[in-house]
């Protein structure tokens, strides 16, 4: 493994916030379409101790429909130089013009769950998630399949870490998919072996918050609004970061960092009374 890829581990693990600039995003789609309420929003997410803020002009959802390039700009770019002047900015596209076009207006990171633009973030000196999927947002729930869930993303991974080293990627992030291309059955697998995708020597980041198959799992079973899947959310999360991920991508960060904060306290009186 180059220099240009050695693991870029935080203190902490890292916590990114989600700004979804869409009106049809699966959680919280239209709530900051207006890009001063957007702008707020990510502003917000920093407060609260974002390390990263994510923005998206195109929902992933399970059968989103494509975003014409000229509309997810619009809707991005000024978001994109806004924040990027309060911290960390990633772009969450699948579209090499548009991740080009927020790298130039700041963004920093390309969250990118085709796995298609490491040249690019390379060309621009920035990070890149590589995330897999089975399929694509308008397919990739309707029957997704593999012989061996753990080791079909893995081997993927592997792949896109090769790419990373080829292209010369400064800072890179793998990310198993959670939701993309999975059954409920998938991605419990996934998370229950996630520690193993930490011996691809990159931080590994999930993406978790709110997703339908943890209503699923819960008593509540709460699938009509995904808002209402903190709690589930918060539990998931607690699992990520306690089971090999270095950065959670959420909808809440508040609660994350307070669990955070509490594993610090507890981490610093241990060793006092060592």
């Amino acid at each position: 493994m180059n220099g240009a890829l050695a693991p870029s581990y935080r203190p902490r693990p890292a916590v990114m916030g989600i700004v979804n600039v869409t009106p049809d995003s699966f959680s919280d789609g239209g709530r900051y379409v207006d890009t001063q309420d957007a702008i707020d929003h990510g502003r917000e997410l920093f407060a609260q101790g974002a390390a990263i803020v994510d923005v998206g002009g195109e929902s992933t959802r399970p059968g989103a429909r494509t975003v014409p390039d000229d509309e997810e700009e619009r809707r991005v770019l000024p978001v994109v130089e806004a924040l990027a002047e309060v911290g960390v900015v990633s772009i969450d596209t699948r579209k090499e013009a548009v991740a080009r076009s927020a790298l130039a207006h700041g963004a920093t990171i390309v969250n990118d769950v085709s796995a298609s633009l490491g040249r690019v973030a390379a060309e621009f000196g920035a990070g890149w998630v590589a995330m897999h999927a089975q399929g694509d947002p308008t397919t990739m729930q309707r029957a997704p399949h593999y012989t061996d869930v753990v080791d079909e993303v893995y081997r993927f991974l592997e792949a896109c870490r090769e790419d990373a080293q080829t292209f010369g990627v400064r800072e890179l992030y793998l990310d198993p998919g959670i939701g993309f291309g999975k059954s409920i059955d998938h991605n419990l697998e996934l998370l229950r072996h996630l520690v193993r995708f930490g011996d691809l020597g990159a931080p590994v980041l999930v993406g978790i918050s709110r997703k339908s198959f943890l209503a699923g799992l819960s008593r509540l079973n709460r699938i009509e609004d995904p808002g209402q899947r903190e709690e589930e959310s918060l539990a998931a999360n607690i699992w990520a970061l306690t089971h090999g991920a270095s950065a959670v991508r959420v909808h809440e960060v508040t609660p994350v960092m307070e669990y955070l904060k509490l594993m610090d306290a507890m981490e610093f009186a241990r060793q006092d009374n060592e």
